[in-house]
């Protein structure tokens, strides 16, 4: 098989094909990257399970697959001045239309007219080559890697949702789910000024992996309801925590996040599992429980490139599994076991 751009392309449930495409070539205020590392996401493992997340499904065609990515500035286009070539970028595959309400008062996150390269209609980064306008490439420092920076993608969610769920000095913070996001998010949660975390999750790797990476208390809620999670997390802190941030996308993760955090806190849906789900929003209402959204981020990748950059956060232990781009679909069936951190594509073959 020619190597000259081979792409992982999503036909539907379980079926990802590897397939040689042209060589995409920088149009003006374009660069073509030499794609070396990309994430697999939460999201992407929405599509491979079921055919996706209702709100993205735009177009049944093919499409390739991969937003969480960093490669090697291949080729520039007509008037890109800012990058040259063999400048090492994270990619940021949100792209927005800038004139509609939401973009004009700032919300570049919440344009309807939003587009994402990896979602349905919107070709990926899981390719040996893919281009990406300028004003969505930052340059890595020197001392940080592809694989690093194809993790700055979900960390910026990490720190946008943070940021919702006002996490400040002090606070206690419950994480239900210990899988990548959930990580990041409790490393984004003590940059933030959380005191103590609690991670929560069923699966016994992803607990010691919370625990090695610095949460104060790390719960396995294997077979337990939402009522004795709410008890467990409870004397952990010795009170309710302050805020939650849920990252499982579990409906009984989802229930315990809101039933454990304290009158008048606030709980970050940030995981992405079925589109409908019971809550118990009484119990929510009467004690002022706010539950807020969380769509990809803003204005939070240069945070955390400073933060990786700087040493704040290493974020290198998350990735557990490496797996090359030929080996596309046992990295799908080893992140979707979710006995595993962050499973990373590496797309280059130098």
């Amino acid at each position: 098989m020619t190597e000259a751009n081979l792409t992982a392309v999503f036909h539907g449930i379980e079926d990802v094909r590897l397939q040689v495409e042209k060589i995409p070539e920088p149009g003006p205020g374009e660069v073509q990257i030499r794609v070396e590392n990309v994430g697999i996401c939460g999201s992407d493992l929405s599509f491979w399970n079921h055919n996706g997340i209702p709100e993205c499904i735009e177009s049944k065609d093919p499409y390739g697959l991969g937003h969480e990515g960093a490669g090697i500035v291949s080729k520039l286009g007509e008037g890109v001045t800012s990058l040259k070539i063999g400048d090492k970028v994270a990619m940021d595959p949100f792209s927005y239309c800038e004139t509609c309400s939401d973009c004009r008062e700032g919300k570049f996150n919440l344009c309807e007219k939003a587009a994402i390269h990896g979602f349905p209609g919107h070709w990926g980064y899981m390719a040996r080559y893919c281009v990406e306008n300028v004003k969505h490439c930052f340059r890595l420092p020197d001392h940080i890697s592809t694989e690093e920076g194809a993790m700055l993608e979900p960390l910026a969610v990490a720190l946008h949702g943070c940021r919702r769920v006002g996490v400040s000095a002090g606070n206690n913070v419950l994480i239900t789910g210990a899988g990548p996001m959930g990580l990041l998010s409790m490393m984004a949660a003590r940059v933030f000024g959380a005191t103590n975390i609690c991670v929560t999750d069923v699966l016994e790797s992803r607990i010691k992996l919370a625990k090695q990476l610095g949460a104060d208390y790390a719960l396995d809620v294997r077979s337990k309801e939402p009522e004795e999670i709410e008890k467990m997390v409870e004397e952990c802190f010795g009170e309710k925590p302050h805020v939650a941030i849920e990252c499982s996308g579990s409906p009984s993760a989802i229930r315990a996040a809101i039933r454990s955090t304290k009158s008048g806190g606030r709980v970050a849906q940030v995981g992405l599992g079925e589109a409908n789900v019971t809550v118990p929003i009484i119990n929510a209402s009467f004690r002022e429980v706010d539950i807020l959204g969380v769509r990809a981020y803003l204005y939070c990748t240069p945070l955390a490139i400073d933060l990786v950059s700087s040493g704040q956060m290493d974020i290198k232990p998350l990735v557990t599994h490496r797996f090359d781009l030929e080996n596309v679909t046992e990295a799908f069936e080893k992140a979707q076991s979710r006995d595993c951190g962050k499973v990373m594509i590496r797309c280059s073959k130098n």
